[in-house]
């Protein structure tokens, strides 16, 4: 008889559901000792807290003095306090607009925004895995507990203690001490420390008497005091503190209509101080200071670089040299990387954006550089011969501005006289991506691109990095790296010393005298002839599409210097190229920074480029040197078709070569001949061992005489070497 089969027991789901209650109760005890633990440490950092008068009086902000290389103190920067202001004594706008743009929940809320952190949480899932830093869950109170008691170092731990000050101040203060704590000592840019200071810096009068527009562009500033600085950027400022007045509205500070009748742009501002050229050069290198100590509170005394001669010689070559409604830059960089000057505008006063290191322009020929160091470090030599022909490469056929091509020549006259044929056939032999190797390992830092217009300069770049890849040739192909700052000291103790790295080597040594070589011809004869200071200088001048920018960099005796000019909105400029006025502002600056230096000379001696070759009119009249051929992302143009491409006067004529001495032209850029002026046949100038001796200084031998000229004939083409 066979047994009857038991029905089957479900498992039981209990096991489970016990280990969940249990999870759940030590999570819920962990909980409750870290609330404890944290109710602990609140209280007791309370206890620890200073009252509210040594709050009032404890200091904040560094004080720093800047000195030049040779000890005199350039600038003195740090804070600035005006009278303490009572909580009574603030103007209500003042205070609604702070509370309604840093913490519209400030009265509501233990210290911690608990909504804000929950919508930065949010924040930083989205942005997992960016560089993104997540900002805006700062209460007042913890800003307060910042600016007090910590610093601005963006990590995990300091946030923590934050918090803990932030309820500690919300436990032993009221919210209207906090507030009046805050206003009182919070940073608002230009070394002002406070809403007294900020409005007698900004408006020339006491924060007693703040208007609602005054209140909104004060509250706007602290969130990027720098970006949002009226004196900086009034433009910035204005629209920052429109978000404000709409702010206050929609927390219910003023109504809508007070906001729709405020207009920020008719705040007055108080008139700025006199401020030189030298802020352009402090104003790149003190921010380095984050990144070199970490002493935040003693007062600092920062040694720079900075000559002051120098920098007087730069600012006055910018200043006279510019054409007129153009702007110029200018660097200057010594053989171990020290910048000795640097012009970052006309006039700092009226604008402090710094085109030395901030802007981005096209280098024009400037920017064959790397690509003849590509073409030298792949084999070819300083005498090879090239082909100067038609050439079309991937669609694109580059020409060359004087609209014929001269056949056969070395590649000392293709630079010399900054032939484009050439450089494209260079660079496609050794390829564009290796030319672009070139130009990132000698320190160009911004994209550049790769196609095959690039070998006339498309690219944007930094004044300051084209500037240190020539002196990185100039130091025989070692690494220069630009920096400001050689020591800084707190309270008499040096906390950090600048170390020079001469170890990074970026092309042989070979190439790179081989590279000066074809530098100095360019100077000595070709299109940077207006460079010359009776010594060995080496360089290359730039022109871009349409005159919009005109470069010319080049270094003697140790030091190398950068100038660019062009205008802010990237508009042509009527007679504008390298050869000319920037050519001319770096002969100007040069001849006195190397004054006191001694004659340096090259590897090699000048090499008279192929002298049956004219010079074309990149030479003499400064044409752009990429200019009819590309637009500004490199695509080839049809010649004539870019808007304002006709010259502005008749092309020069024959017969009138010192038309324009020097490469001058009026201010409207023309270059008309002189009129009923009969034409004058110039002979050619003697290119010979005296010429050479005049343009280099040295003192020529009475005794010798100089060699007849050789007779102009073209090299045979069987010569040529095809790149």
């Amino acid at each position: 008889m066979a047994r009857a089969s038991s029905p089957k027991r479900k498992p039981s789901r209990r096991p489970w559901r016990r280990r969940l209650i249990l999870a759940l109760k030590i999570l819920g005890v962990i909980a409750a000792l870290g609330v404890i633990a944290l109710a602990v440490t609140v209280y007791t950092t309370r206890a620890q807290l200073p009252s509210f008068d040594q709050l009032k009086s404890s200091p904040n902000g560094q004080m720093i003095r800047v000195h030049a290389a040779d000890g005199t103190v350039i600038v003195s920067l740090g804070p600035s306090y005006g009278e303490w202001l009572s909580y009574d004594e603030i103007p209500k706008v003042m205070r609604d607009a702070t509370v309604s743009v840093e913490d519209r929940r400030f009265r509501s809320h233990i210290g911690i925004d608990p909504i804000g952190v929950l919508r930065s949480v949010k924040l930083m899932i989205a942005n997992w895995g960016t560089d993104r830093r997540i900002q805006g869950a700062s209460t007042i109170t913890q800003q307060v507990a910042r600016t007090i008691f910590l610093s601005n170092k963006y990590t995990l731990s300091r946030k923590a203690h934050e918090a803990i000050l932030a309820l500690a101040l919300e436990r032993k203060f009221s919210k209207d001490q906090i507030l009046e704590l805050y206003m009182n000592k919070v940073y608002y840019g230009g070394g002002a420390y406070g809403i007294d200071a900020a409005s007698r810096k900004f408006f020339g009068h006491s924060a007693k008497q703040l208007s609602l527009g005054e209140a909104a562009v004060i509250a706007g500033l602290v969130k990027a005091p720098s970006h949002y600085s009226p004196t900086a950027d009034a433009e910035a400022a204005i629209g920052r503190a429109g978000v404000v007045l709409q702010l206050m509205a929609e927390t219910g500070a003023i109504t809508p209509e007070q906001a729709a009748d405020t207009d920020p742009k008719s705040v007055a501002l108080a008139p700025e101080p006199h401020q030189n050229s030298v802020r352009y050069f402090t104003d790149w290198a003190l921010p380095q200071l984050d990144m070199l100590i970490d002493e935040t509170n003693a007062p600092l005394d920062v040694w720079t670089t900075l000559d002051l001669s120098m920098q007087r010689a730069a600012d006055t070559a910018i200043k006279a040299d510019v054409p007129k409604g153009v702007q110029g830059a200018l660097v200057s960089i010594d053989r171990d990387g020290a910048v000795r000057a640097m012009v970052g505008g006309k006039d700092y006063v009226s604008s402090i954006y710094n085109r030395a290191t901030t802007a981005v322009r096209q280098p024009g020929s400037s920017w064959k550089l790397f690509v003849y160091l590509a073409a030298l470090e792949a084999g070819y030599k300083p005498d090879d011969m090239v082909v100067d022909e038609p050439v079309t490469i991937q669609g694109w056929s580059p020409r060359n501005d004087s609209g014929h091509f001269s056949g056969a020549m070395k590649i000392r006259t293709a630079l010399a006289y900054s032939v484009n044929t050439i450089a494209a056939k260079l660079g496609q032999d050794v390829g564009f991506h290796t030319v672009a190797d070139m130009a990132r390992r000698f320190g160009i830092t911004t994209p550049i691109d790769t196609t095959p217009a690039m070998v006339l300069g498309t690219s944007e770049v930094h004044l300051i990095d084209m500037t240190r890849a020539f002196a990185s040739v100039a130091n025989k192909g070692i690494a220069v790296t630009p920096y400001g700052i050689t020591k800084v000291t707190a309270n008499g103790v040096t906390i950090y010393q600048h170390e020079v790295d001469r170890s990074h080597v970026l092309v042989a040594p070979y190439v790179a005298a081989e590279m000066t070589d074809l530098l100095q011809t360019a100077v000595a004869t070709g299109t940077g002839r207006a460079a010359q200071i009776g010594r060995p200088v080496a360089g290359k001048t730039g022109t871009t599409t349409s005159n919009k920018d005109g470069w010319f960099l080049g270094f003697s005796s140790g030091l190398t210097t950068g100038v660019w000019m062009g205008r802010d909105d990237a508009k042509r400029v009527g007679g504008l190229s390298g050869g000319h006025a920037p050519a001319r502002a770096w002969h100007d600056y040069m001849i006195k920074a190397v004054a006191g230096r001694p004659v340096e000379q090259f590897d090699t001696q000048v090499t008279l480029p192929e002298w049956q070759l004219e010079p074309d009119e990149e030479s003499y009249f400064g044409q752009p040197d990429n200019g009819m051929f590309v637009d500004e992302n490199g695509y080839p143009i049809a010649p004539g078709t870019y808007p304002g491409d006709t010259p502005t006067g008749p092309p020069p004529q024959q017969g009138y070569p010192d038309a324009y001495p020097g490469g001058t032209y009026p201010p409207d850029g023309s270059r008309t001949a002189p009129p009923e002026q009969p034409p004058v046949q110039q002979p050619p100038e003697r290119l010979d061992q005296d010429w050479m001796d005049r343009v280099l200084g040295r003192t020529p031998d009475p005794d010798r005489r100089a060699a007849p000229a050789p007779a102009r004939t073209p090299p045979p083409n069987d010569r040529s070497r095809g790149p």
